[in-house]
């Protein structure tokens, strides 16, 4: 008896316990991201971070309760988004299609964690006719809601206790001016708001690495270059950044750019980041040992503040002036990680910043 109970139980079991650790998963992710990312601007943009946590925990929750519904539900989820991860083109006049590895490695999961709560509201409905009645303890009868819910709280409350100290206390004077840093045996003027700075596009981002590289390319500007993109796959190089980016155009003061090149600021180095990273008004002695995708060594952990940061605005990332090969180039994060990105990508967090010296 015992092991045909167990048996018949095993697929909502195992489905249960697997979208728990995903949804836990997700909620690590939503939260942490919410405080390193989205804490700035609107409070609602802190929220949006949360919905991917909290649209697991909704299924979760579906499915426990009504299997068949929550199982046609995740299958159907899965299905989109490995439509979504599928790769259309027109080669040689003909649709091909090719696949993304990784939204298989998500989906594939998903479709499999549905099949299991079908086959657990069939075997449910089968315990029923035979006479099955949830158990009178209230507790028992939620143990997997309860399961479900426990842990995304859990890991609220404490990211929340870990963040909250350092997001409420980051300095930041309001100066959105030039600001001149000292310390760590370096001292840099960096630009103000403006072109040189957290220049937002109309299309609500900032400029990729390769259009700031090919900025004084005819036809100046950051629009598209003749023989550079993804239709040729040539992308800026160094030389190309050091000879012809857009902190060269950049006039004295740093509020416009001139059609001339002016000479007077430049791309920043990782290692004139890493040497300029501040934490309460204090140099943090950072120090870029020419390793990529590495944090930075460093006396104390840097945070979003000023003068280097803008904590009220989106981009937590600056692109640096090195390239890490011919498709890829270097960006730092304010907390003193390094990264690589393709050189035309980004996204709304990545912006620069233009330094000159004194």
């Amino acid at each position: 008896m015992l092991r045909k109970i167990f048996n018949d139980r095993t697929p909502g079991w195992v489905g249960s316990i697997l979208l728990i650790v995903i949804t836990a998963f997700w909620s690590f992710w939503s939260v942490g991201e919410m405080y390193h990312e989205g804490w700035w601007g609107p409070f609602y943009i802190r929220l949006i971070y949360l919905i991917p946590g909290t649209a697991f925990l909704i299924a979760t929750l579906i499915v426990i309760t009504w299997p068949r519904v929550g199982g046609w539900l995740i299958i159907l989820f899965g299905g989109v988004f490995t439509l979504s991860f599928l790769d259309f083109e027109v080669v040689d006049g003909k649709l091909t299609m090719g696949r993304d590895l990784a939204g298989f490695l998500v989906s594939g999961p998903l479709v499999f964690l549905g099949i299991l709560f079908l086959i657990e509201a069939r075997n449910r409905k089968r315990r029923i006719a035979q006479g099955w009645v949830p158990p009178l303890k209230w507790w028992r009868r939620n143990i997997w809601h309860l399961l479900a819910v426990v842990p995304p709280v859990l890991i609220f409350i404490g990211s929340s206790i870990y963040y909250l100290p350092i997001v409420l206390t980051r300095a930041d004077d309001g100066d959105r001016g030039a600001r001149l840093i000292e310390g760590n045996g370096l001292t840099l003027i960096w630009a103000p708001e403006g072109p040189g700075w957290n220049w937002m596009q109309d299309y609500g981002g900032y400029p990729s690495w390769h259009a700031i590289a090919l900025y004084g390319i005819p036809p100046v500007g950051l629009g598209d270059k003749p023989g550079y993109g993804w239709e040729t796959g040539v992308y800026a190089s160094a030389e190309e950044m050091a000879k012809y980016n857009l902190c060269l155009y950049l006039s004295a003061d740093g509020l416009s750019l001139e059609t001339e090149p002016q000479n007077i600021w430049r791309m920043p180095t990782i290692d004139e980041y890493a040497r300029s990273f501040t934490r309460h008004g204090e140099n943090v002695g950072c120090v870029w040992h020419g390793e990529g995708y590495d944090r930075l060594e460093c006396d104390i952990l840097p945070d979003k503040e000023t003068p280097l940061w803008a904590p009220d605005q989106a981009p937590i990332y600056y692109w640096a002036a090195e390239e890490a090969n011919d498709r890829s180039a270097y960006y730092v994060s304010y907390n003193g990680w390094v990264y690589t990105m393709p050189k035309s990508g980004g996204n709304p967090r990545h912006s620069h910043r233009c330094v000159r010296d004194p």
